[in-house]
């Protein structure tokens, strides 16, 4: 395993942080969603509590270059399609055009990468 795989390394720490905040956030939202509705505060709630672990993982166990790229793509979507469906709720407006539609076409990209990752033979 070199440096830049190890879980201890800035990029596994980044990880396991981020996934963190997405689970906090999502139990946040969930709680949320439940008490002040919203027409979209759930389904972030989802994503996040579904995309926390993949963080969580990759950042704790370290990981190829191909499944640490996927979970920086994953991250980047999460950002753009939760805080794009998050800004309509509570901001009455969208980030920016498109922003959520890029997001959840990264976050496809994400998951495909992730899948990708499993074909990359070890190195010996």
């Amino acid at each position: 395993m070199s440096t830049a795989d190890h879980p201890a390394s800035g990029i596994g720490r980044i990880l396991v942080f981020v996934g963190g905040l997405c689970g906090a956030a999502g139990v946040a939202l969930s709680a949320a969603a439940a008490h002040l509705g919203g027409a979209f505060v759930g389904t972030v709630a989802s994503f996040l509590l579904m995309h926390a672990p993949v963080f969580l993982a990759v950042g704790l166990v370290g990981a190829n270059r191909i499944l640490r790229t996927a979970s920086l793509i994953l991250l980047v979507g999460i950002v753009l399609f939760c805080g794009d469906l998050l800004a309509r709720d509570f901001l009455g407006s969208r980030l920016f055009s498109m922003s959520a539609p890029i997001g959840g076409t990264l976050l496809i990209a994400g998951w495909l990468a992730v899948a990708a990752s499993a074909l990359r033979r070890p190195r010996s």
